[in-house]
């Protein structure tokens, strides 16, 4: 049985017990950083139109 835990795409710590006010506040102007399904440090491209993050195990989510 596995259990599926949430991160913050922020920082990177798990979303419950710690209070995320800081990194929603900055997500509005910034991309993820973290994959919120594994926790793995993903790769962002700043691009003019908006932004993509590319997570090695699931894959492209864009703005």
């Amino acid at each position: 049985m596995t259990t599926t835990a949430t991160w913050c795409d922020r920082c990177g710590e798990p979303e419950t017990g710690t209070d995320h006010g800081t990194c929603r506040t900055a997500r509005e102007l910034e991309p993820p950083r973290f994959c919120s399904r594994c926790r793995r440090r993903m790769k962002v491209q700043i691009l003019p139109a908006g932004w993509t993050a590319t997570c090695v195990e699931h894959g492209l989510t864009r703005s």
